[in-house]
Formats: structure tokens, sequence, C-alpha cells
């Protein structure tokens, strides 16, 4: 099938690279805003080629950040540090086989399960100047909400203890020393190798359902086994020289680049027109049993495999014929087909096993964790609830009791609230895993998935046994018919002189 363009670029849009939030949203959207921190206005409504705009809000988000002046503002406003990460953006290469309206649907589909269902906000703008490279970019903000619609924190500190139960004061740095850990999973690398390869599917899924052969790959040429030289991305500054005649570093090595594939690919062509052309010389010409060809050359044992080593393969060679009796080409062709159409069936029996294993992985690994760490959120919610019945039953000396049972419940948090955050991320996952089947007075179904992930991995382990012989025998089957053919060329080639001799005479 051909391959569709493939693009997803994710990057981050920091204050330590002398970057603005505001600024970049304006330019993407192609509005006039200002920066309320610095009282800097970005006006880009004079830009082109932008013809769609949209905010998407997570649950827990306020409302006006609908708004994209307010939401970006609000971003600019909590972020306090000189180097702050302002916002993550993925730049999105938009299949040219599908209408608006299909890409439209694409993206926010994507968006939404990708990045809005994990508590981002999304600011898409989706870019079409008509020259063939319609392509989107997605805004995501940096932190999760909070219940009550506020920003939570990117990061909590674990401050460490010590055999008393107090704080350790560190007096070079003149703080209380503590680890910082990261309140979400977005910073994770794995989690772009997890995006671009939801993109990719995400985008096949789209194509197949609306009729198109073409799929993508987020995999590198390499990964893909692909003998061509990907070119480079040319950015936005790069790409407007380059439309106005101007040749840039990047437009020179892209056209060497693509001159090299050229040139590679009417090699692979000119290979592929004389291999056609021989097996239609062999097709055309009365050709005796290879069988028979084969067995003449062992018993002359001299000409095409004249060395040992020769001889040994033509050995061998016939005997894969005679035992799959294979009597010519034809039959040798057919052969190689069905041990290619049985691999490749194998491989969609693989496809399904392992999506499911990889998600039982998930399944299970949540589940472990909601079950380590259940007795910390029960712990502290115990102790919330504690301080709750002091403040609510008042009366003599109840304020200081209060304050004691809250002080007791933070400082339980502060030591457990890697246990804690870890607990609510398992929470949520298996919530939305089952949803109206899940009860938190129970444990998740630990033992079904692994039992169901067991007899995965073992029909897993099974098939792709089967797969590995058979790719191997495929192979094989492949050297010897590139083997057959340079004997039965050669023996053309050895009997043309005696051919021309007979006709002579």
């Amino acid at each position: 099938m051909p391959i569709a363009i493939f693009h997803c670029q994710i990057k981050i849009i920091s204050r330590g690279a002398g970057r603005s939030a505001v600024a970049a949203a304006a330019y993407r959207a192609g509005e006039r805003i200002t920066n309320e921190r610095d009282g800097i206005t970005h006006d880009y409504t004079r830009k082109s080629g932008i013809v769609h705009t949209g905010i998407l809000l997570p649950e827990n988000a306020p409302p006006e950040y609908a708004d994209r002046a307010v939401l970006w503002n609000a971003v600019e406003k909590i972020e306090k540090a000189k180097n702050s990460q302002l916002a993550r953006e993925i730049e999105l290469a938009l299949p040219v086989e599908l209408t608006k309206e299909q890409n439209l649907f694409l993206v926010y589909e994507y968006v939404k399960e990708q990045f809005v269902r994990q508590g981002m906000c999304a600011d898409i703008a989706i870019h079409d100047s008509g020259g063939g490279n319609p392509h989107a970019h997605v805004l995501l903000t940096m932190r999760p909400f909070n219940e009550n619609r506020t920003w939570g924190d990117k990061q909590k500190k674990v401050y460490h203890y010590d055999a008393d139960g107090n704080k350790i004061y560190d007096p070079k740095k003149r703080q209380y020393k503590c680890n910082k850990i990261q309140t979400t999973d977005w910073n994770e690398q794995s989690r772009a190798e997890d995006w671009r390869a939801a993109w990719a599917d995400m985008v096949n899924g789209v194509l197949e359902h609306n009729g198109h052969a073409a799929r993508v790959d987020h995999r590198s040429f390499e990964r893909q086994g692909i003998d061509q030289v990907p070119t480079i991305h040319l950015g936005a500054a790069a790409s407007q020289m380059e439309k106005r005649g101007i040749r840039t570093e990047r437009g020179i090595l892209n056209r060497e680049i693509e001159i090299n594939n050229q040139r590679l690919r009417q090699i692979k062509a000119r290979l592929a027109k004389l291999q056609t052309w021989l097996l239609e010389e062999m097709q055309n010409t009365e050709q005796p049993m290879l069988a028979d060809v084969i067995s003449n050359i062992l018993k002359r044992g001299h000409g095409y495999y004249s060395s040992m080593s020769g001889l040994k393969q033509a050995a061998n060679i016939l005997n894969f014929l005679t035992v799959n009796k294979i009597a010519d080409m034809a039959g040798l062709d057919d052969y190689l087909q069905s041990m290619i159409g049985k691999r490749s069936a194998l491989a969609k029996k693989l496809t399904p096993v392992e999506r499911r294993l990889k998600t039982l992985a998930e399944h299970i690994d949540h589940s472990e964790k909601y079950k380590a760490t259940r007795k910390y959120k029960i712990q502290y919610d115990k102790l919330c609830a504690e301080y709750d019945s002091i403040k609510k039953a008042g009366g003599l000396g109840a304020g200081r009791k209060a304050q004691k049972a809250l002080d007791t419940a933070n400082e339980y948090y502060e030591t457990h609230v890697g246990q804690i955050i870890t607990f609510r991320n398992a929470d949520n996952y298996l919530r939305d895993v089952l949803q109206g089947h899940f009860d938190p007075a129970k444990l998740p179904p630990i033992t079904k998935w692994k039992t169901e992930r067991d007899k995965l991995n073992a029909d897993h382990a099974a098939l792709n046994r089967e797969y590995t012989v058979l790719k191997s025998d495929t192979l094989a089957a492949e050297k010897i018919r590139s083997n057959v053919n340079d004997i039965m060329r050669a023996e053309r080639r050895r009997e043309q002189p005696q051919r021309a001799k007979g006709m002579e005479r």
C-alpha cells in the first residue's frame, strides 16, 4: 500500500527560551492578544491560511478558559519561574486524501482521547494555505486541575524525616530536605512514542473508514526497513524563504536527499523490470523439469556449480524441489506465494493479541498500584474525617483539637503524597476501564486479567514460534528461487552455442 506523509512533532514552549504562551497562541490562531504579564500585544490578525480554531477543556477546567486570551494569560500568571514550561505543542500533518471535515473530525477525536481526557486544555488551530500541506497546531497546558477548578501542582515535595518524625533541615540550602515528584506522567519520555503511535493508528483508521488505501507509520524509515533517506523539517522561516525563491541550507539538503531517493527508486524499478523480463523469458521458453536440470549439473560436475560448495548448494536445491514436489518455475512461485500468504495471515493474528496484551499490562499495572497504595488513601481520608468531625462538633478546645487533627492529616499527606497520587491515578484509570462495574469497596479483577494475560502469552508464544519458522522458511525459499533463476540462465547460456551449431549443420 502507498505510504502517506506522517508528521507528529512535539515541542515545549518555555519562558527560559524567551517564548510566550500568549504569543504562540495568537500566532497559531491568527488573533490579537495582549500578554497581561508584560503588557505586550501580539497581533497576527493578518496571518492567512488559518481555516479553523477551537478550544477543548477537560472536566475540571474553568469554563471561561474557552476564551483563548483568558486561558493563556492564566497560564502566564500561574507560572512564576523565569524558566517555566508554559505549553506543549503538538504539530500534526493532515492527510491530503481526506476532506476538511474528515480532517477536523480526525484532529478533534485524537486530541480529546489523548490529551483532554487526561486533564489538559487543548487549543487547536488548523492551517491550510492551499499548497498541499494541511496541518494542525495543538497547544496544551502543562498543569493538572484540582477538583475545585483551580490549577494543580506540576510536582509535589516529599520531605525527609529523622527518627523522631521531624523534618530534616539542610543548612547549606537553607531549606528542609525533600524530593520533588511529578503529579502527572505527561513529561515521561515514553509518552511521546505513545502519542505518535496513537496518531498513526487514528489516521490509518480514518483513512480506511473513508476508503483510502494510503497508510502512515510513526516509525522511522530504518525501523520500517525502508531503504530511503528521510528529508528534514524545513520550519516556518525556511519554508517561507524557499517559497520566495531564496535557497536555504535545509532546502538544499532536502533537494539532494530527494535526488538520491529518486535515483534509488529508479534503480529498484530497473531491477524489478529486469526480474519481470527474466520471468517472462523463462515462461515463454520451453523449460525442462527443474529437478532434471539440477540433476544433470550434479552429474556433469562442472559448469555453473563446479565448486564443492556450489555442488552442495545444487544438491540442497534438488532435495528442496523433490521434497516439496516442485516441477517448474511456476510451481516454485506458487510455493513461495503460499508461504508469504501464510506468514501474512499469522501476522494478522498476532496484532490483536499484542494489542490486548498491552492493554492487560496497563490494567494489571494500575490494579497492583491501586492495591498497594489504597491503604494510604484510606488512612488519609480517615484523618480528614477526624478533622471534619472535631470541627463540626465544636465545644471547648475544639479549635486546638481541630488544628492538631489538620496538622496530622497534612503531615501524613506530605509523607505519603507519592502513594496517594499513585492511588488517585490508578483509581481514575480503573473507573474509566470498569465504568459501571467499578466497586471502590472491592479490589479490581487482577486475577481474571492475569489469567487472560497468561493464556494470551501462551497463544502469542505459539503464534510467534510458528511465524518465526515460516519467516525462516520463506527466506530460504526466496534464496532457492534466486539460485534456481541463476542456474536456469546459466544453462540457457551454455546451450545457446550448441543450438547455434545445430542450426549451422
